[in-house]
């Protein structure tokens, strides 16, 4: 009797999964745009970077702490919404997280002093958060095994288009506009995202399946899962990959700008040559991951990171072309369409009936060691491209030794 009583809920799951699958592409596009939150809000105002801080009268490293309070806001934000998610459903913590995500935009649009701005960011951050962990969750909900994995190679599709479009928008707003037209349109896009959700995302978390939130039961099952080897093997490689990512998407726009001398709009293009690598690797990730484990293909992806950062750090160490730089960074950008989705879905899948939170200290792990990344950065100089590339190599060595050394297989 027990064995059949604990069926039904999984029962109940493949019977709403079934009734979902013709509009898997709508799940696709809804889950795709919350995770595009981080992305957009990062991407959109590279171009700006260096118009911002004369216009803000401050220092370039003063300016990137926008950067690493928007990543650390991003961090904290998820450890508490996703035990949110666990115990209230997936939809009302989405909807007050993207609402406090459309306040903030606008709080960063009219922020007269660098200060206000890094404040406004944390706020923004805060609020996207919720909108990262309920799409991971929500695949968790939907989908498991292989499935799982080509669901989020699907997803690759949708936010990696963002590393496109958010330079691209962002450089053509600057034709028009200043940089507070940069997070108005960050406004709209939070504020359409909001009616989407709440109109065409139903709730994926049955309530019998959810767990009430007790302080003490949060903090045991974050520190279980801290201390399982594999998850944090998965999530240390992960966010040291993301560090690195993070070490070029705090650095190439004054790199690209200021030591190769690209425009606003050129360097948006250059940006945007990585977001197109994202989506076809993430593509073919979906396509091939039934012949290969999910193993398999994540320690080729961090193997072309480790040895694509070696590239960039040997380019700019010799002061080679632009275009001797730009292929090694577009093959290291492009690997995060192999690591993310297995990564992600190694982590997930022995916790379906946890999945808010230990996707939320996935992303932790992530934003947290990526935000701690753009100061550095700006310490090293905006001279040449040799502190970003040493920094790319350095968390991509680290990414491959977590995976490595944590994340091995358990034997049976």
């Amino acid at each position: 009797m027990s064995t059949r009583t604990e069926e039904r809920p999984d029962t109940r799951t493949r019977e709403e999964l079934n009734s979902a699958r013709p509009s898997k592409a709508r799940y696709a596009l809804i889950l795709g745009g919350l995770t595009a939150f981080g992305p957009l809000s990062v991407d959109m105002y590279l171009p700006a970077l260096p118009l911002m801080a004369t216009d803000l009268d401050t220092i370039d490293s003063t300016l990137q702490l926008t950067l690493t309070a928007f990543v650390i806001g991003l961090a904290l934000g998820q450890l508490v919404a996703g035990p949110l998610s666990d115990s209230l459903g997936r939809r009302r913590p989405l909807i007050v997280g993207v609402s406090v995500y459309v306040i903030a935009s606008v709080l960063c649009a009219i922020s007269p002093s660098v200060e206000l701005l890094i404040a406004a960011r944390a706020l923004q951050a805060v609020g996207a958060a919720a909108g990262l962990v309920v799409a991971r969750a929500t695949v968790r909900d939907l989908f498991s095994g292989t499935e799982m994995t080509r669901f989020f190679s699907m997803l690759m599709l949708v936010t990696g288009l963002a590393p496109i479009l958010a330079p691209l928008i962002g450089g053509q707003v600057l034709t028009v506009t200043s940089w507070r037209g940069i997070f108005l349109v960050l406004t709209g896009f939070g504020a359409l995202l909001l009616i989407v959700a709440m109109v065409f995302l139903p709730e994926p978390l049955d309530v019998s399946r959810r767990s009430p939130v007790r302080i003490g039961s949060v903090l045991r099952a974050y520190l279980a899962l801290l201390r399982e080897r594999a998850f944090l093997g998965y999530a240390l490689a992960s966010g040291f990959l993301f560090a690195a990512m993070f070490a070029y998407i705090s650095g190439s726009s004054f790199v690209l700008q200021g030591v190769y001398g690209l425009s606003p709009q050129q360097y948006s293009l250059a940006f945007g040559l990585g977001g197109v690598g994202i989506v076809v690797v993430g593509q073919v990730n979906g396509r091939i991951v039934g012949r290969f484990s999910e193993r398999q293909l994540l320690a080729t992806g961090l193997l072309l990171a480790m040895t694509s950062a070696l590239g960039i750090t040997a380019a700019a160490a010799f002061e080679l072309s632009l275009a001797a730089l730009l292929t090694p960074l577009l093959l290291m950008v492009s690997s995060i369409g192999l690591v993310m989705p297995n990564s992600t879905s190694l982590a997930l899948a022995n916790h379906p009936r946890n999945a808010g939170s230990a996707s939320a200290l996935l992303g932790v792990l992530q934003f947290l060691i990526g935000g701690l990344t753009a100061p550095l950065v700006g310490l090293g100089g905006q001279e040449t491209a040799l502190p970003m590339g040493i920094l790319m190599a350095s968390f991509a060595a680290l990414a491959l030794l977590s995976f490595a050394t944590l994340a091995r297989p358990t034997t049976r």
